[in-house]
């Protein structure tokens, strides 16, 4: 029923589905019931209502999603109880089939990780698959992993609990009300919310959560959000009742037959993620599509669906009653949308749930209350954040193509090597044709078009994806060594890059960052940018040029989350920001013979005397003027240069050949990652993310310590100031063969405390290496206790021996660095 639109509430919710009334149930929770949730048609309409239900944790190698899934599934078991209407869960059971060697090893991997976090796992034989599926063909599968606390649940009756328990705790639900946009106010360098406008009239907010489904991208435009997701026909087919069906049967799921199964109505559902998929309505989902169905497109869909059915031959023999297609909203990279968009205070979304959006909507729902009611999330956010996602990303080509190929990648193996082939070439490095000329393997970074490493320029670069040592590894390993005896040259173009200017350009940069970024002109700081309570919010470099002209450096996936970490720290202060990223080209010149390179193509004085570590300078390199400096993320001698992009290509050129007599090689992605793996250097949202502190992941250094301000300067300190219980530690194997990528988890004798957050290969150490955080519990994580008990990695459920130090295995002094 519709019900009189209030003229305030503290939050506004836009969307009645899953996640819209999760949210608002844990907002009241938390005893915030200033809050009014918006449904344009009534609750469940859209995606909600035909969502198969599955209740399926096993999967995930994020710390994040797994707690996330595992609270979803806590909450559906006691829901009822707090609401009195049942969610519909039952805890049955799923059974993960691996019919392949790529995906036995790789859910043994996953297995052992999510283990670590809480989940019950465990891996059983053809045989055993058969008897607790007994429907199934199981003679070609390999294994089954079982998970006895899954299930499934009932999608509308678990929406209905969590809207009547926000409701008992004052929350307000308001159907048949459609938010037309978002009201915001200009606020210096940034807008705000301050409320919705409605075919109702409009409503003053402070906090507005966009839960809008698959109408988010859409809604979030009017706004200047960036919010790509797109809908995707999704399928599953329902037979006729048939005897000896049990209801008790586990979820059975094979992604290498692309289907899912399960009881239902006294026959079988069958769900399908196909291989190659279709984008629903890219123009624009129809207002009015409520509880819809999409018209199956049998041809398209036959095949798929035949492989589906045979792994189940009875669903082929009895009857079919329903082939049900209804849309699904992904995300390119399949992850949600989650946060607070750049830019705009207040404007919070929770939307792209890649059809996981049950199973996550518990867990989600918390986070998101928490953040909105105490200003910051309380789980690692790198890997879900909203300023990820770049506006080229609402193409209406890229999405359509990008959604058919990524929805297939859903029950695709994800073996290492796996390249998504849309969407690319977006951008393109003013070096492309000279590296593409070297004989680049070119890899998608953030939409830039980047060598993963270097083959033979004559043979067009290939690459099988595998889990163990590859051909190609020759390449990489060549580079490897390259930068560590010669010197390499990489194009790092695809790095942000930001400038600031104006006269308080600097009291800016020095209130947003805990190192000293203002101490002299001519100089680059490797700092962090800080929550107010000490956690990373972001890592990057600050070069001070001049008292008012700075240039900003950090990664590209951070891109969008610095470019709105600067327009708030800017705020009204007298000082500009220009995204440069495109208009610059970024070189990084590393290794012991670097500086003989350099010095064959200026006059400048580049010795250690004359251009010191952390110097930066404009120097006449080859004829044009370049932003030299001093700096390095492998662990050797080494100069970033920044040119104009035009003037790049013959930059480069003149590097390649100066470099030729002392060994110098094009380098790529890989060797770059195991180069800075090898000297223990950070990477954030991979080694590091913003549930760390500086202490925990080993850079005090970095910190200022007598500064007198920067956000979260008590915090920090304080941090730094007591033991550390959790630490960053690097990870090396003693056995020369397994490989580390990332998740394993690390074993002090027979205790996990960790996890790898990061891994490679390190040529130079012989070994596999990585970096993982550690927890001692309620001891600090020293020299000593590293020392006092003997550490492994499960690597694919096996033991590896391992060794384990607070310093980096190369060069832990930096004597290299600073010759």
């Amino acid at each position: 029923m519709t019900s009189a639109l209030p003229a305030r509430a503290r939050i506004v919710i836009i969307g009645g589905g899953v996640i819209g009334t999760s949210i608002a149930y844990h907002l009241g929770l938390l005893g915030c019931s200033d809050v009014v949730l918006l449904e344009r048609d009534r609750l469940t309409s859209g995606t909600t209502w035909h969502a198969a239900g599955l209740m399926t944790t096993f999967g995930s190698t994020s710390e994040t999603n797994t707690a996330i899934r595992l609270y979803s599934r806590d909450l559906f078991a006691r829901l009822d109880a707090d609401t009195g209407l049942s969610t519909g869960f039952k805890p049955v059971g799923l059974i993960e089939a691996a019919a392949d060697a790529d995906r036995l090893h790789e859910y043994r991997r996953v297995a052992a990780f999510q283990r670590l976090h809480g989940l019950e796992v465990h891996e059983i034989g053809p045989a055993d698959i058969a008897e607790r599926f007994p429907l199934a063909r199981t003679d070609d599968l390999l294994a089954g992993f079982l998970v006895p606390g899954d299930g499934r649940v009932n999608p509308v009756d678990l929406t209905m609990s969590l809207a009547r328990g926000a409701k008992q705790r004052g929350v307000q639900i308001i159907e048949g009300v459609r938010v037309e946009h978002v009201l915001t106010s200009p606020r210096g360098a940034v807008s705000e919310v301050v409320g919705v406008h409605t075919d109702a009239g409009d409503l003053e907010a402070e906090v507005v959560i966009n839960c809008a489904g698959m109408w988010a991208r859409e809604l979030g435009e009017r706004n200047g959000v960036v919010i790509p997701n797109q809908a995707a026909e999704h399928y599953y087919l329902i037979t006729e009742p048939f005897p000896g069906v049990d209801p008790n049967w586990p979820v059975f799921e094979d992604p290498a037959a692309y289907g899912y199964y399960r009881e239902e109505g006294g026959g079988l559902m069958v769900g399908l993620f196909e291989p190659r998929a279709a984008a629903w309505r890219v123009d624009g989902i129809p207002r009015d599509f409520s509880f819809g169905e999409i018209p199956p497109d049998w041809d398209r869909m036959g095949p798929f669906l035949e492989t589906a059915m045979a792994r189940v031959p009875i669903t082929s023999e009895v009857g079919v009653r329903k082939f049900f297609c209804g849309p699904e909203s992904f995300m390119p990279d399949l992850a949600p949308a989650v946060g607070e968009a750049p830019g705009l205070r207040g404007y919070f979304v929770c939307a792209g749930m890649n059809s996981v959006g049950i199973l996550s909507s518990g867990g989600l729902g918390r986070v998101l209350a928490h953040w909105v009611t105490t200003g910051s999330a309380d789980v690692d956010t790198t890997g879900f954040a909203l300023d990820r996602f770049q506006p080229w990303q609402l193409d209406a080509r890229y999405r359509q193509e990008r959604t058919s190929e990524v929805l297939g990648t859903v029950y695709a193996a994800h073996t290492p090597g796996i390249q998504l082939t849309t969407g690319r070439g977006i951008h393109r490095s003013p070096v492309h044709d000279e590296i593409v000329g070297a004989g680049a393997y070119l890899r998608d970074v953030s939409g830039w078009e980047s060598a993963d490493w270097y083959g033979d320029p004559a043979a067009r670069a290939q690459v099988t994806p595998g889990w163990g040592h590859q051909p190609w590894f020759r390449e990489w390993a060549r580079e490897h060594e390259a930068v560590r005896s010669a010197v390499g040259l990489f194009d790092m173009s695809f790095m942000a890059k930001f400038a600031v200017t104006g006269p308080e350009a600097g009291e800016v940069l020095s209130r947003l960052s805990a190192g000293d970024v203002t101490a002299r002109d001519e100089r680059v700081t490797y700092t962090q940018w800080l929550r107010a309570d000490g956690r990373l919010e972001a890592d990057l470099t600050v070069v001070r040029r001049t008292a008012e002209d700075y240039l900003v450096v950090a990664s590209d996936t951070a891109s969008r989350h610095v470019a709105g970490l600067l327009a708030r720290g800017v705020g009204e202060a007298d000082a500009t920001i220009v995204d440069v990223t495109s208009d610059w080209a970024m070189f990084s010149l590393q290794g012991p013979r670097s500086r003989e390179v350099l010095e064959a193509l200026t006059d400048a004085d580049v010795s250690h005397a004359g251009f010191p570590f952390r110097s930066a300078r404009t120097l006449p390199v080859a004829g044009v003027d370049v932003l030299v400096v001093r700096l390095t993320y492998v662990g050797e001698l080494g100069f970033e240069l920044y040119v104009p992009a035009n003037e790049a290509a013959g930059l480069w050129r003149a590097l390649m050949a100066a470099g030729e007599p002392v060994g110098l090689r094009p380098c790529g992605l890989k060797a770059l990652s195991s180069l800075r793996l090898e000297k223990g250097y950070r990477d954030f949202g991979h080694d590091i993310d913003d549930t760390d502190t500086v202490a925990e992941a080993g850079l005090g250094f970095a910190v200022a310590k007598n500064k007198v301000d920067f956000v979260g300067r008590e915090a920090a300190l304080a941090s730094l100031a007591g033991p550390a219980h959790r630490r960053l530690v690097s990870v090396l194997l003693d056995d020369p063969q397994p490989l580390l990528f990332h998740a394993e988890p690390l074993y002090r004798g027979d205790t996990s405390v960790g996890y790898l957050r990061s891994g490679s290969y390190g040529w130079t150490l012989g070994g596999a290496v990585g970096l993982a955080m550690v927890d001692a519990g309620d001891a600090a994580v020293t020299a000593d206790w590293i020392a006092g008990a003997a550490w492994s990695v499960d690597v694919a459920g096996q033991r590896v021996p391992a060794r384990v130090s607070l310093q980096p295995f190369y060069d832990p002094a930096s004597s290299r660095v600073r010759v």
